[in-house]
């Protein structure tokens, strides 16, 4: 994904890896080394979800044993980086069919992770709630 600044941001799956993220810098005229976001050997899901606004970045990746068969994610995560894009804030939900989208406000101090009427909040002062029924 292409930011307005001309900075780009990839993540992709590695088997029995994870999630990883790299960022390209204009001025560097290259890519960083991969890092990695979220480690876990169960299968990825298909797609990752990326969106940007006023400086935020957010991402949505799913696992599952069995994902390409149809079954729902056994793992959801839901990360937010800000700034230079180098420390991902992350919510991993359980046994949960994954976030559908993700908006960010105008000023991309707060980020909503929806799926049907279940709703996660990440904002810039305080990152995702602690308890992990708050999502």
């Amino acid at each position: 994904m292409k930011l307005p600044d001309g900075r780009r941001v990839a993540m992709h799956y590695l088997e029995k890896k994870g999630l990883y993220v790299q960022d390209y810098s204009p001025k560097a005229r290259g890519w960083s080394k991969p890092k990695a976001v979220y480690r876990t050997k169960t299968d990825a899901c298909q797609g990752i979800t990326l969106k940007h606004r006023a400086g935020t970045v957010a991402a949505i990746a799913d696992w599952a044993t069995y994902c390409a068969d149809g079954e729902p994610p056994q793992e959801s995560l839901a990360a937010v980086a800000t700034g230079r894009l180098t420390k991902w804030d992350r919510h991993l939900t359980k046994g949960f069919d994954g976030w559908a989208k993700a908006d960010i406000t105008k000023n991309g101090k707060q980020v909503t992770f929806k799926y049907h009427s279940d709703r996660l909040k990440w904002t810039k002062a305080k990152g995702f709630p602690k308890n992990p029924l708050d999502h």
